[in-house]
């Protein structure tokens, strides 16, 4: 798709693909905070996790579960937060559906902090 920067990966060249399959893509930027994050993208287009096609969903999978023992032999990390946002509202900010991979660290100021955390906040109560 015309603009999407998940259908164009090699325009960013701090992009890199790590790992990949048939249908998905696992791919990183350098990150100062969330060391060793990255995203699960498939190759087609499409704007939301519920858009996958079966073999898709089932690529998705299996390949994260090859990003997590990438992850585990590189970063070592002691947690993960693995997650779709979807929709403006939801927090999309590219509408190409992408699965967030993020290693956590104890050391780390939030940890213990999973991805419901400020969702949970009383500031986040909508006025009905």
């Amino acid at each position: 798709m015309k603009n999407c920067p998940f259908c164009s990966i090699h325009s960013d060249l701090d992009q890199k693909e790590i790992i990949s399959n048939e249908y998905c893509i696992f791919l990183q930027k350098p990150q100062e905070v969330l060391i060793g994050s990255g995203i699960i993208i498939p190759r087609r287009h499409c704007e939301t996790v519920f858009d996958l096609s079966k073999e898709e969903w089932n690529s998705t999978f299996e390949l994260l579960n090859e990003v997590k023992k990438y992850l585990d032999e590189k970063c070592h990390p002691d947690g993960y937060n693995v997650g779709w946002n979807i929709g403006h509202v939801g927090g999309q900010e590219v509408f190409h559906a992408h699965l967030h991979v993020i290693p956590r660290y104890k050391d780390e100021p939030l940890s213990g902090k999973g991805i419901r955390y400020w969702l949970k906040q009383p500031t986040n109560k909508r006025n009905l």
